[in-house]
């Protein structure tokens, strides 16, 4: 059967999204890229905050559509099919089947009695990434109970992978020519905490460091367990990129004890302090809430002085969704969406004016960017530099070469302009010996 797949949400959801295609394809299956091409969609959903819950019920009832076309069959999986399999079952009847989490380890079976496959052939990894590219994902679930948050509720407990098994995943996609490595997790940092009894991060970084892999980026950083040792071992193995992505919620310690967190605004200022004393021009990026249950003026006056202060390279900032069955449900006063989405414009613009300025000192630089897209001409092509992941969150670089280049390769780029987001550049040349 041709199948379509839409896979929504975070990187740790594609990893689910490459397990069902490695089965799909190992069943006799393809992949098209059309849905009015397909006989069979599966649908990978994402139930984090509310508008991910809207995108991914718009989603299911748009490609419901789909089957008054040529598609038989309608698959969905995934965080909301977690949550909400009960409800979506009564609401949306067009959908053939809801696989929920706990399904998971009986994804290969449902898959071939839903769409009639065959096990005639060996597959022993598929990407849904760019070939040059792949996360890894190091490990499942999470056990902080953020009191915003319901991936515990969805994901279950921390559950690690074992060393053993991430480093074969390793050898496989060397084998298959990836070039960067991306490690994920709820929560990195306490990676082998429940297998190991103490964090393993730094002996994982040690040991894929030592693999031919050109980057290695280490994603959803906590700063509970970073200390000094982590971030020493990061700068000082080559292949691992100081790319700190530490997710840290808020800038006052009042709101921070509300949410559960268990680092506050002195905590985590010291581990950026230490981060720029030891790295030579890091990329720091985190992520804040704003409108969480009875955050007051005062309190986001400390976030945009926490911000001012800090000066994150980047930082993504979401409104307080309302989870069920989560801890900050019941906290009040509530703050009202207008008042919500004040403070996030205010925090933004902010923002944009602390990136432009971080950004100004690439200007004129040469950065090592991998190639990813061409333009018609052949011409223009797009990348990143070890400033951007791979997720659309950091933006990309534009830059024109006279010669024609790999995809998948490295270039050095002349960054000759400089947005918040986007850079623009030209291929340097490297002169001949």
């Amino acid at each position: 059967m041709k199948i379509g797949i839409v896979s929504l949400g975070c990187s740790k959801n594609l990893m689910d999204t490459q397990l069902a295609m490695k089965f799909l394809r190992k069943q006799g299956h393809e992949f098209v890229d059309d849905p009015a091409k397909a006989d069979a969609i599966l649908i990978n959903t994402c139930a984090f905050i509310n508008d991910a819950k809207q995108e991914s019920i718009d989603a299911i009832l748009e490609m419901a559509d789909y089957k008054q076309l040529k598609c038989k069959k309608l698959l969905v999986m995934g965080c909301l099919a977690q949550r909400y399999k009960e409800d979506l079952e009564a609401a949306i009847p067009e959908v053939d089947r809801f696989i929920s989490l706990n399904e998971y380890p009986h994804l290969e079976e449902i898959l071939k009695d839903e769409l009639k496959g065959s096990e005639d052939r060996e597959v022993d990894m598929v990407l849904a990434t760019k070939p040059w590219t792949a996360y890894l994902r190091i490990s499942d679930g999470c056990n902080n109970r953020c009191a915003f948050c319901a991936i515990p509720l969805i994901r279950g407990r921390y559950k690690s992978e074992t060393m053993e098994d991430l480093l074969k995943q390793a050898e496989k996609l060397q084998k298959m020519g990836v070039r960067e490595l991306n490690l994920i997790a709820q929560d990195s940092t306490k990676y082998g905490i429940d297998l190991y009894g103490k964090p393993m991060l730094k002996e994982l970084l040690t040991k894929l460091n030592e693999m031919d892999f050109h980057w290695i980026r280490v994603l959803y950083m906590y700063p509970d367990e970073m200390d000094d040792e982590l971030i020493e071992t990061m700068v000082r193995l080559d292949k691992v990129l100081p790319y700190f992505d530490i997710p840290t919620q808020h800038g006052s310690d009042r709101l921070l004890r509300k949410m559960y967190r268990a680092s506050n605004v002195a905590k985590l200022k010291s581990i950026v302090k230490k981060i720029r004393e030891t790295c030579e021009d890091p990329t720091l990026r985190t992520t804040v809430i704003v409108g969480f249950p009875s955050e007051r003026k005062e309190d986001f006056g400390l976030l945009m002085d926490y911000v001012r202060e800090v000066r994150w390279d980047r930082l993504g900032a979401f409104k307080y969704s309302l989870e069920e069955n989560t801890a900050a449900y019941d906290i009040h006063p509530r703050v009202s969406d207008r008042i919500a989405q004040s403070r996030l414009d205010r925090l933004m613009a902010l923002q944009q004016q602390i990136t432009i300025e971080n950004n100004r000192r690439y200007l004129n630089t040469v950065q090592e960017v991998l190639v990813e897209s061409v333009d018609y001409f052949g011409t223009t092509y797009t990348g990143r530099s070890r400033h951007y992941a791979p997720d659309d969150i950091d933006g990309h670089i534009t830059f024109t070469s006279e010669e024609p280049l790999e995809l998948g390769s490295f270039a050095d780029v002349e960054i000759t302009e400089i947005n918040i987001y986007d850079w623009k550049g030209v291929h340097h040349k490297k002169p001949q010996q």
